[in-house]
């Protein structure tokens, strides 16, 4: 049976069909868990189905991954490296139509679909290089006759449960490192994008296959929650990488940390722009019109809150409300869209209930604050001006929704910026160096990401991505990130015929 629509034929050519096994186990795609039709948010028809794994699959899947795990680790970390350089060639080679699919499964728009893909080959890239990097320390013993070394050995298996906002991107982040680290993957990905998953997961195992190197060094899984749990609770997975909601976040945490487990938390986002009276204001208004509106609002680092100087604001506001009016709205495959439909019906449902939150808590509806009437699950982007006291500023609502609100020092401006639950990213637009340093130091924005006269979004590869507080405090990609997947041992090694002790210990 072929595709319902013509438009969605291009499938086919990244090993899609209309129905699809939703794991990949021990070299073999199976499914024996319940079959699900996964939809195109723009209007909520049905694309295609996937058959989800069970618990059955899980375990065997587990299985061989362990056994796979043996051979992997014994692979020169170059060699590893060489296997994630060709998984970026096989990505680069299906560049259009895996970036295609992301609009369309997950309804970011193409231009975002196509950039996220480009992530994933970039991170193949970086991984490449550090494939030969990746580099211990030799530490003077105080002891004569005596070396002291670190070194970094894998830790076997790395899990990693991915969200629907970024489908495959958060797992380039974490994968094409865990690989080179000489490390499995498992991955988990998100339940309303089955077939980025396996499509992903498809071009990966032809690589693997092509090497002869068992399949099982990359498991993935389609599936809910059950899937979810069991990867946390398995002792076989020595790191969960987990992407998703604070409250989530901290069950995943919990649950690793109960078997002494390493978790890597990225969670929620509450981001803020801080626009002082030095700024560039059309540059500004340009960042935040990409960093409040991209991706529909659902970025972990879209920017949900707008400070502006008192002297300025109103200039502000207003070029701010002209660039909205020219926001194209619609079809996230169509040239020109700014902005496509949030991800599901109910994410639709939660923009709704939180504008009616946001009016009983005093904010002024400055633009949007309604939904569009169509098939799709589509919202208005919205500016809402607000109180920085108001509680629903320090919650994330997943949507295009932008508060406003004015200051008068930086220092209370910084204040502002650092009084919500969380800690991801955030920018500030200024010219003045007292500023920015200011703002990058000790008493500055308290997040994992500090930009200056940028977005707060649109990170690149090259710096580890993460944040503070309740985003969880995980760091992923660029920097040191690669540690986090390796285990580290201090060595020390006598070669002389002494038993010198450390300290100027006598003993016996």
């Amino acid at each position: 049976m072929g595709f319902s629509r013509k438009d969605y034929e291009f499938l086919s050519e990244i090993g899609l069909g209309s129905s699809n096994l939703g794991c990949f186990v021990n070299g073999s795609w199976k499914g024996s868990g319940p079959t699900i039709s996964t939809v195109n948010p723009a209007n909520n028809q049905k694309i295609a189905e996937v058959i989800e794994g069970s618990i059955q699959d899980y375990e065997e899947g587990m299985q061989a991954c362990s056994e796979a795990a043996k051979i992997w680790m014994q692979v020169p970390a170059p060699k590893r490296g060489d296997i994630v350089r060709q998984i970026g060639d096989a990505l680069r080679s299906k560049l259009l139509q895996l970036g295609r699919l992301v609009s369309l499964e997950m309804g970011k728009i193409l231009p975002e679909g196509i950039g996220e893909v480009q992530e994933i080959i970039d991170m193949c890239d970086f991984s490449v290089g550090l494939s030969r990097q990746l580099n211990g320390s030799v530490i003077p013993s105080e002891r004569p006759n005596h070396m002291m070394l670190e070194m970094w050995n894998p830790l076997g298996i790395v899990g990693v449960i991915t969200a629907f906002n970024f489908p495959c991107a958060v797992l380039g982040w974490n994968a094409c490192i865990a690989l080179v680290c000489g490390n499995c993957v498992v991955w988990k990905g998100a339940p309303t994008t089955p077939l980025i998953t396996i499509a992903m997961t498809k071009l990966v195992a032809g690589v693997l296959e092509k090497n002869n190197l068992p399949s099982a060094i990359f498991t993935s899984f389609c599936g809910g929650a059950e899937i979810g749990e069991a990867i946390a609770k398995d002792r076989r997975i020595h790191l969960v990488s987990f992407t998703g909601s604070s409250k989530v976040g901290l069950k995943v945490q919990q649950t690793v940390n109960e078997r002494f487990g390493k978790c890597l938390l990225e969670l929620s986002g509450n981001n803020a722009i801080i626009v002082m009276d030095d700024a560039d204001i059309p540059l500004a208004v340009r960042s935040v019109l990409f960093a409040a509106v991209g991706t529909a609002g659902q970025r972990c680092t879209t920017c949900r809150r707008l400070l502006v100087h008192e002297n300025i604001y109103q200039a502000v506001v207003d070029q701010l409300l002209d660039v909205y009016k020219q926001v194209k709205i619609g079809d996230p495959l169509e040239k020109g869209t700014l902005l496509g439909p949030l991800h599901t019906p109910t994410s639709k449902k939660n923009f709704e209930k939180g504008i009616e939150i946001i009016k009983s808590q005093g904010g002024k509806i400055l633009t949007g604050g309604g939904i569009i009437e169509s098939e799709g699950n589509f919202v208005q982007p919205t500016i809402v001006e607000i109180s920085p006291n108001a509680d629903v500023v320090k919650e994330e609502l997943f949507a295009p929704v932008l508060y406003v609100m004015k200051f008068k020092t930086l220092k209370e401006a910084i204040e502002i910026n650092n009084s919500v639950p969380q800690g991801l990213s955030s920018s500030i637009f200024t010219r003045k160096p007292e500023y920015i340093f200011k703002w990058i130091g000790p008493q500055g924005s308290d997040t994992g990401i500090v930009n200056v006269n940028i977005p707060t979004n649109g990170a690149e590869i090259g710096g580890a991505f993460g944040g503070e507080k309740a985003t969880g405090g995980g760091r992923e990609a660029g920097s040191d990130s690669w540690k986090q997947y390796m285990r580290r041992s201090t060595c020390t090694i006598n070669y002389g015929n002494e038993l010198p002790l450390a300290q100027g210990i006598n003993f016996g």
